[in-house]
């Protein structure tokens, strides 16, 4: 990736960095105070609705109770008892009939949250329409809203649902009751009590709260706003573990976002829930969060401003360096550098003249250079001459040997004639692999000759591998070794020259079966380290590949010498893409 101070403006780099600085830490302060306000106001809210929870739960269990306790009672009054057993005569039940009316009466009178008593039993043979105490026949109970609470029960809380009175249509949350005698079952009690009551209770202080009173099995009862389905909670809610908790729920298909705080008193029947929705709790953090960022984009226009001024002051004296450096001519008349600043542009205006005086010198010396230039080439383009004339005078040399008939010298002229060619290389200090190898071969034929048929070799390469390149006369002071020292006092030898690939490396090996490097060494002779010629490949492959390169000299398992030449794979010559 390209660094963009090599490739924009200094002033728009300089502005959109202080921008984005600016713009960062407004960011991330508005999102940590947004997080953490949230969350205290959160923690805050729940552990205050907990308590709010509490005291309502408190208040509503003692109320529901002591409906309850006037249920039993009832229930268990003796003249019930006797009316529900059916064992008095006709007077007598309805003398019992009234008097039970009476009481119930009594009771809706008394206790102004009761709506109404329905009393189910097998014989109801008088009742009052205009009347809130009912008797109905018993088997009527099983089409009633509250008989799957109370049908697996002795008694149970319905939820709430509307009943038909003398009045119209009432709203009320059932109590019933199975009434026993003896293991006998006598009739069902029911308790009507007043939703408005309880909803009274449920609400409290607070007429905007959304929440929900359920039963000991987790079974909605009543809500005040949302119900638990439009909530995204279900009956029975494994959320709801202990005896209060709070957590946050994502409604959906609309992702609303709920705060949901539940409480349960001990020993109590009911649990509450209250519903929040966390924008309302979030409201604060969210106006404090647009404080900061009006505060932030005033703070960001301030900054734009300054920066600006900043960067133009920054910009100036670099525009007139860059415009001088753009109209400089050698030689012709220079613009002038303002000379008041003292700073570092000072600095640099006064190295730009410097540098200016040394260009001005530096051109006349290189005025001077290229005469002395055209000299030497003149001289090169005559030495050229050496080489071409070393050519011919071989050339002639050959074709005299051939005149006499002396074929041996005439092969050996050639062959030399070859090896220099190879060896000047028109200047170039890398060739391929396959030159070298010929290079070489050149001078093993001359031995061969020398030697008559007491020399041998062998040369193993794959035709990718004489195409890749390496420094120019690196075998033959190591194959000139081996048949100066490794041959000495011999007639006959062999020399044996493999070029392998390991990865990214070439590996040269050259074997002879000559005494090796022990014997040479005992006798005083220095070839373990080589002469001239080898110090001289080993010091070019250093200047070449420095540490990339090995050149090792070993005695043979089986005698002479291996020489063994690791340098790196090269497709082209160094230094040949820049020519």
């Amino acid at each position: 990736m390209t660094n963009p101070f090599k490739r924009y403006r200094i002033d728009l780099l300089f502005i959109l960095c202080f921008g984005g600085l600016i713009t960062l830490v407004l960011a991330s302060t508005v999102w940590i105070s947004y997080a953490i306000s949230s969350r205290e106001l959160a923690e805050n809210t729940s552990y205050y609705q907990k308590r709010l929870l509490e005291e309502l739960n408190n208040e509503i269990t003692g109320r529901l109770t002591s409906i309850e306790q006037v249920s039993l009672t009832t229930s268990r009054d003796n003249d019930l008892l006797a009316f529900l057993s059916g064992k008095d005569d006709m007077f007598d039940r309805y003398r019992r009939s009234m008097g039970i009316k009476q009481a119930l009466a009594h009771l809706t009178y008394s206790i102004p949250q009761i709506q109404a008593i329905d009393l189910f039993l097998e014989q109801p043979q008088w009742g009052d329409n205009q009347s809130y105490i009912q008797f109905h026949q018993l088997e009527a109970a099983e089409e009633q809203p509250w008989y799957a609470a109370l049908e697996k029960n002795d008694f149970a809380w319905s939820e709430e649902h509307q009943i038909s009175t003398f009045k119209g249509e009432a709203s009320v949350l059932s109590f019933s009751r199975k009434i026993y005698y003896n293991t006998r079952f006598m009739g069902i009690l029911v308790v009507h009590v007043k939703a408005d009551w309880i909803r009274s209770m449920l609400e409290g202080y607070s007429q905007d709260s959304n929440r929900i009173l359920l039963d000991r099995n987790g079974r909605e009862l009543l809500s005040i706003g949302k119900s638990l389905q439009e909530a995204g909670l279900v009956e029975s809610d494994p959320r709801f573990t202990g005896e209060s908790g709070v957590f946050r729920l994502n409604t959906q298909p609309h992702s609303v976002e709920n705060l949901i705080v539940y409480s349960k008193v001990a020993d109590s029947d009911w649990m509450i829930v209250e519903i929040t929705p966390w924008k309302q709790i979030t409201a604060g953090s969210v106006k404090l969060a647009g404080a900061i960022i009006s505060i932030g984009i005033g703070a960001l226009l301030l900054a734009f401003l300054l920066t600006l001024w900043l960067s133009r002051q920054f910009m100036k004296p670099m525009a007139q360096l860059v415009k001088a450096m753009k109209t400089y001519v050698v030689g012709g008349a220079q613009p002038e550098l303002t000379s008041d600043y003292t700073n570092e542009f000072g600095v640099l205006f006064a190295g730009y003249r410097r540098l200016n005086e040394r260009i001005e010198a530096l051109y006349l010396s290189l005025a001077e250079r290229y005469e002395q230039q055209r000299k030497a080439e003149i001289e090169a383009l005559q030495a050229n001459i050496n080489p071409h004339f070393l050519y011919n005078t071989l050339d002639q040399l050959n074709w005299m040997a051939i005149a006499e008939g002396q074929d041996k010298m005439s092969r050996i002229l050639e062959l030399m004639g070859r090896m220099f060619r190879i060896g000047l290389s028109h200047g170039e200090s890398f060739i391929t692999i396959g030159e070298e190898l010929t290079h070489v071969g050149c001078y093993l034929e001359i031995q061969q000759l020398r030697w008559e048929d007491g020399l041998e070799y062998e040369v193993h390469v794959s035709q990718e591998l004489q195409k890749l390149f390496i420094p120019k006369m690196t075998l033959q002071p190591f194959v000139e070794n081996s048949i100066i020292h490794g041959f000495n006092s011999r007639q006959n030898g062999k020399i044996v020259i493999q070029v392998t690939e390991e990865g990214e490396r070439i590996r040269i090996v050259i074997k002879d079966d000559g005494i090796g490097l022990s014997h040479n060494h005992d006798k005083g002779n220095n070839r373990r380290k080589g002469g001239y010629g080898i110090r001289n490949v080993r010091e070019r492959f250093s200047a070449y590949f420095g540490e990339a390169f090995d050149i090792a000299l070993a005695d043979g398992e089986h005698g002479g010498t291996v020489v063994s030449i690791v340098f790196p794979r090269l497709e082209e010559a160094p230094g040949k893409s820049e020519r």
